[in-house]
């Protein structure tokens, strides 16, 4: 899903110029020549992309109908982006169609797709493919009538059926999201979808389509840090498309502001983005509480947790960072063969992750153009070089394309791990898998501690081999 959105405000200098004034002077300003130039679309990242622009002499232009950009970063797809689009010349930010990673319902078709496709072949000896419910919480489509009612079926005449959360497809930030408790809410919830199914068959073809919804089993016994739930933001880079190079690399955990209790009708207390938690009173004063680096993570669980529930030293850098980039390459193999691909085409998808008391690791969503903003001290030495490399990458890789190079070893590649590379490689398996089951000396930045298994174009209907031990 789309993560951010911005509000229209506007800087002191332009705001005594009306629209139409506006949009004059910035034609009149529109640099002209030969280039290279840059557009960018919206306010997400604005700042460090046009830094990181400007800084290899690229100019910035307004004009977000000209043609002889080099690179064009939009926080909101439109098929205007892509109607000219010049392939091995040009750099758009986000796939056209990337919605099949990054909605709620798109990931899901995309898994479920996967699955049932996959398990009609042999994945090879040794080799084994994740299963949905070991990484996905239960999920039903209210959208689906068959699924729905599978749904309020199982729910009757349970006198407790554990809590529920339902979330909207196409919204971002928490909004529309609620919670399902009891058997007055499933009533509710059954009504009001009968009543936008009457309305809309009412109308007949002058109908919308209503806002989709699915419904997933809620995780009420999370892991707590300091007694607040959490989850962790980590990021998958598609670099290129033609070919596949596609990279995991370490974010940042994301803690509410008040402790947690599962009893709470404020969801504040139980969702964690920056959007939810600026709604606290208190939220300037604990603001850089609310996001830890993985390092302070890794550090809490090896006090707090290492002895008590027998796990390895820095098991958030080893063990839990292969289990991330193992979900992260099944999902991107689920839609490998749906994605649009052309050379040119880049994505920077935030993956969030939680972590239950049991120390299972579940993937919660993918969201296209994650927050860039940097309004605490720990998101202001993560997110800033997370967009470099970022950019270095797909640059480099863009380049050594374009000119017919090897694109492996990459100069370029500091902090992002590859996961899965489409490049020629004498072997199917970049990565030695034995490496994964040691654990290296603690690093001095957060990363894993070990090489995953990367994955080529010959092993295109394989995912990852069988992940490592995680408590349960």
């Amino acid at each position: 899903m789309v993560e951010t959105r911005h509000g229209k405000s506007k800087s002191k200098s332009l705001s005594i110029f009306s629209y139409p004034d506006r949009e004059v002077r910035r034609q009149q300003e529109e640099p002209r020549g030969r280039g290279p130039f840059f557009f960018f679309g919206g306010a997400n990242g604005v700042e460090i992309v046009s830094n990181y622009c400007e800084s290899r002499g690229w100019r910035r232009i307004y004009n977000d109908h000209r043609e002889d950009f080099r690179l064009k970063w939009c926080e909101t797809k439109s098929p205007a982006n892509y109607c000219n689009f010049r392939e091995g010349k040009q750099l758009i930010y986000q796939i056209p169609n990337n919605s099949v990673l990054t909605t709620k319902i798109g990931l899901l078709r995309s898994l479920r797709e996967y699955e049932r496709v996959s398990s009609r072949f042999n994945t090879g000896q040794g080799l084994r493919r994740l299963k949905m419910e070991e990484f996905v919480p239960t999920t039903f489509r209210l959208d689906v009538n068959e699924e729905r009612d599978d749904f309020f079926a199982q729910q009757e005449g349970l006198s407790s059926s554990g809590m529920w959360i339902c979330k909207p497809t196409g919204m971002n930030q928490g909004r529309g999201i609620f919670l399902l408790r009891s058997e007055e809410d499933m009533s509710k919830l059954r009504l009001k979808l009968q009543q936008k199914e009457e309305h809309r068959a009412h109308r007949g073809l002058y109908s919308c389509p209503s806002q989709a919804y699915i419904v997933q089993q809620y995780i009420q016994r999370p892991l707590l840090l300091n007694g607040k739930k959490f989850d962790v933001r980590s990021y998958l880079l598609i670099a290129c498309t033609t070919p596949y190079m596609v990279f995991f690399r370490h974010g940042y955990v994301r803690l509410t502001c008040d402790p947690y209790d599962p009893r709470s009708n404020n969801l504040s207390a139980h969702l964690t983005n920056q959007h939810i938690q600026k709604k606290n009173p208190q939220y300037e004063e604990l603001k850089e509480d609310t996001v830890w680096s993985m390092e302070t993570f890794n550090d809490y669980v090896n006090h707090r947790f290492r002895l008590s529930k027998s796990l390895p030293q820095d098991w958030v850098l080893s063990v839990f960072a292969r289990r991330m980039q193992r979900i992260m390459t099944h999902c991107f193999l689920a839609v490998k063969l749906k994605l649009d691909c052309r050379l040119g085409f880049f994505d920077l998808i935030g993956c969030d992750f939680l972590v239950d008391d049991n120390f299972k690791v579940w993937l919660l969503e993918m969201n296209c153009n994650p927050a860039l903003h940097t309004n605490c001290e720990v998101l202001k030495e993560v997110v800033p070089s997370v967009v470099k490399e970022t950019l270095d990458l797909t640059l480099e890789i863009f380049n050594k394309c374009c000119h017919r190079q090897r694109i492996l070893p990459l100069t370029s590649q500091r902090d992002f791990v590859l996961l899965y590379s489409g490049a020629s490689t004498p072997a199917s398996y970049v990565g030695n898998a034995a490496t994964c089951q040691k654990t290296a000396p603690r690093p001095q930045k957060a990363k894993p501690s070990s090489e995953p298994e990367r994955f080529t174009e010959e092993s295109v209907n394989v995912s990852a081999a069988s992940p490592p031990h995680q408590s349960s």
